[in-house]
Parts: structure tokens; sequence; C-alpha cells
């Protein structure tokens, strides 16, 4: 794709226009590793994963040798007396929402990459996957408010605005507002989406808000994390700083009674949180910013899901 690429109406866009040559090549190399990822195998396990799952009525016919008798209308069977089958027609086209967090929490990594830089990755496999299985992507970016919104459309130049703004957006916000946004996305999609809520879901009471959205939706949390932020490194005295608090505390990663109470607490919180996706009806996929096979995670994913359906 070149840097000049068309509008859906017709108009051009310089997509380098006010970027920086540093961040430029950033997104150009995202769009090129995310081009390669989207494999014909990959789309064909999303498609798996989610494709035919709404089914839309379209008629009723005379029951044929071999149809499945699961499908047998049995009351245009009684009204005609014989037997009439009922036929449905695949839903092909999703629309897929983008729910990606932007707070303050996300600038950190002890890897190659930041969680945000890793949550632009996946939003970016996700969108190119989406848009090649014929599919709409629209994005909503938010942090402790709705900071900006998308509406889903297709086409690579759509993909490729998905991911600059995913990328560049840097919100003057800290903190989280995980029910806000699930608020919005409600509001602003009436109709059933797919929605990947991609963030490392450090916020509370968003519980109820997340189960009524799961009635009408269908939700997967991606959840971004670090294996720092699950255990400590035996370095010595360490101040660590709640991104989105701002609050700090020193610790001492030589005692063991503290790198073990660490590792207790983030897995407690890891064990409810999963059970809350559940309880409200939500995938849940683990991600890790110093992994760089989060690809792999999305594969088991969309197989389990397939298995469940």
């Amino acid at each position: 794709m070149s840097q000049i690429e068309a509008r859906e109406d017709g108009e051009h866009l310089d997509l380098s226009e006010a970027l920086s040559p540093e961040l430029f090549k950033k997104i150009k190399s995202i769009q090129i590793r995310t081009q390669r990822l989207v494999s014909d195998s990959f789309a064909g396990e999303y498609e798996s994963a989610f494709k035919g799952r709404g089914m839309e009525f379209e008629e009723v016919r005379d029951y044929q040798p071999g149809d499945d008798i699961r499908h047998i209308d049995w009351n245009v069977t009684a009204r005609m007396g014989s037997p009439y089958v009922k036929l449905h027609r695949e839903e092909r086209e999703l629309t897929v929402m983008l729910l990606v967090d932007v707070s303050s929490s996300g600038a950190f990594g002890t890897g190659a990459k930041l969680k945000n830089e890793v949550a632009a990755e996946v939003a970016a496999l996700l969108a190119y996957t989406a848009i090649k299985s014929n599919d709409r992507v629209g994005l909503i970016i938010f942090s402790d408010r709705i900071e900006h919104y998308i509406p889903p459309k297709k086409g690579r130049s759509h993909v490729w605005r998905v991911i600059r703004d995913t990328l560049t957006f840097r919100a003057p916000r800290r903190s989280t507002d995980l029910e806000g946004a699930l608020e919005y996305m409600s509001k602003v999609m009436r109709r059933r989406v797919v929605a990947f809520v991609i963030s490392d879901f450090q916020d509370e009471g968003f519980e109820d808000r997340l189960r009524t959205v799961c009635k009408r939706h269908d939700v997967t949390a991606v959840v971004v994390g670090d294996r720092r932020e699950e255990e400590l490194p035996r370095i010595g005295i360490l101040e660590l700083e709640d991104a989105e608090t701002g609050e700090t505390v020193l610790i001492d990663t030589y005692d063991l009674n503290v790198t073990a109470g660490f590792q207790v607490l983030g897995h407690k919180g890891r064990s409810e949180r999963s059970r809350l996706f559940r309880s409200a009806g939500a995938g849940e996929v683990r991600v890790r910013a110093d992994d760089p096979h989060y690809v792999d995670s999305l594969v088991r994913y969309f197989h389990a899901r397939e298995r469940r359906r």
C-alpha cells in the first residue's frame, strides 16, 4: 500500500502527513507485519470462530430425503399435512468493533514493545482479518472518557486509519473507564456486533455493564499484560508507580515474602477477572507485551471457540 490512499468517497489523503518519519516507519512496519500474519489459514480460523453464528430465516419448502429432521417446521407441517423444513441464510457479513484502551498503564513493557504498542498490533491484526473476510470494522479509543470514534467501514485505507489512530493517540488522562466505553458502544451500535475490548483491564465497577452488553453483543476481552506485572525480578529495593493514579511504593525484591505475595495477588486478580468474563458470557484472550508470539494465543482462542460452537 502506498503512502497515498484513496478515501471511500474518492478523495485522496496523504497518510504520512503530520507524522514524523520514525512514527510513519513504525506504523508501516505494523501494517506489513499484520498483513503477513493474516494468512489464509488465520483468516480461516477467524471465520470458523465467528462466521455463521447468526442465521436469518429465508423460507420453508417440502421435506426432501436427506434433510436434517431438526430443521422440520412442525407448525407448517401440521397445517399442510406433509413435512416442511425451514431454510436459513447464513449471515456472512459481520460488524467488528475494536475498543482500545489508551490509558497511562499501557505505557509499560519490559520486552521489545510496550503494552499499548501490542494493543495496536492486535487491533491491526483483527482489523485486517475482518476486512479480508468482507466484514466492517469500527474503532473506539477510550481512557476515562471516549477519546475517539471511527464508525464501521470496509477497505484497506480504513484499516490503515485504524492502525494510525490507535498507535498515535495519546490520551491526556491517566485512568480507565471500561464501563463508559461499553456503554458508549451500546449507544452507537444498536445492532449486534462482534466486539474486541483490548485493554489491561486495570479498572473496577464495569462488571454489571459488561453483563448487559454481552446479552446483545458478542464480546471478547483481549487482556494485554506483561510478565513483570505477574512476577518481580530480584534486584533489591524497587520503586513501583501506578501509572494511572501516580501512587508509588518501595519494596524489597530480595524479600521472598514480598515477591511471593505479589505473585499470589496477581494470580488472584487474574482468576477473579476470568470468572467475571465467564459469568458475563464474554470470551477471554491473554496476550503479553514481552511475548512476540501473541498470535498463537488468538489462534488457540479461535480453536476453543469453534469447538464450543
